[in-house]
């Protein structure tokens, strides 16, 4: 029984050495069959120097190299199409989900799941960060119909099949644990602790948050064009009907139609209406020009230990 390990690496060089020696206590006690697959996502504190050093120690090592920094969904992705294990494991590299919760991943997963997700147990972030997070899963449920869990962590497992499927999803906006959530396969969950970081600080900041939350929203739902032509037929027949309210006072009391004022400010929310649906079917549009473009999801440069 081969288990792999799939982690991204970006900022967090501190961590690596900690990360192997945990991982491969853990595995051992597992399996005599892992592999660990560090993808560096073009990090800038350099860690591939470590990595080809751990991969040269440790032959279960596997390295991978992007040519430039994709993002760590794109460099989970390059880590899951290299990945050879009947059981595949993601984390992130920062430790803040300790390796030694695999056993239990593992144990869940025997009982007969295909995935079993990780549910933190009291997440140690900023309040803001914290809202944040909440309003986008609610946000999300709300678009989709799905049902995402709040405080759900990167950090999972799943059978060969179900990353086959993920494999099979060539869409360039590549959220892996919301994939598993819509491939729809027998999963469960379990909770674990959350840690501080071992080293290294996050790289998502508010602004790549809130890319990362309407990309997501763009590709797993169409209900912002359906709620866009929801409210315009609203507002139309909210006009309709102000407009035969006034022809029939006009008509009946003789009262002269009256108010350039709010004709001018009805205007202007009317085309500022026009043009935020306008920007929302453009940027529908935009996705449908990334995706026919067909370009690749990844570029490895350097890959290590690892026949092709």
């Amino acid at each position: 029984m081969l288990i792999s390990v799939v982690s991204p690496v970006y900022g967090c060089k501190g961590c690596l050495d900690e990360l192997h020696a945990r991982l491969v206590q853990t595995l051992e006690s597992l399996t005599d069959s892992f592999e660990i697959i560090l993808v560096n996502d073009a990090s800038p504190d350099a860690p591939w120097e470590l990595i080809k050093d751990l991969a040269q120690r440790d032959k279960r090592v596997k390295g991978i190299n992007l040519s430039r920094n994709f993002g760590q969904h794109y460099a989970l992705r390059a880590g899951l199409d290299h990945s050879k294990g009947d059981w595949v494991i993601v984390m992130d590299c920062d430790l803040q989900c300790d390796p030694a919760e695999i056993i239990k991943l593992y144990e869940k997963a025997k009982e007969g799941y295909d995935v079993v997700f990780t549910k933190l147990k009291q997440k140690r972030e900023p309040y803001f960060k914290a809202l944040t997070s909440e309003m986008f899963y609610n946000v999300y449920n709300y678009l989709t119909g799905m049902k995402i869990e709040k405080s759900l962590s990167s950090m999972n497992i799943a059978n060969r099949r179900v990353v086959e499927v993920i494999r099979s999803m060539k869409e360039h906006h590549q959220v892996h644990f919301l994939f598993l959530k819509w491939a729809g396969f027998r999963s469960a969950i379990v909770e674990i602790d959350h840690n501080k970081r071992f080293a290294g600080k996050s790289s998502y900041d508010f602004k790549k948050r809130i890319r990362l939350a309407v990309n997501t929203f763009l590709t797993f739902s169409d209900k912002p064009l359906r709620l866009a032509i929801r409210l315009g037929f609203y507002l139309s027949c909210v006009s309709a009907v102000f407009m035969a309210y006034k022809i029939i006072e006009s008509l009946l009391h003789g009262h002269q139609v009256l108010g350039w004022a709010s004709l001018i400010a009805s205007i202007f929310f009317s085309t500022g209406l026009i043009i935020s649906v306008l920007g929302v079917v453009g940027l529908y549009v935009g996705k449908i020009f990334e995706e026919v473009k067909d370009r690749p999801l990844y570029v490895a440069k350097d890959l290590l230990n690892i026949n092709e």
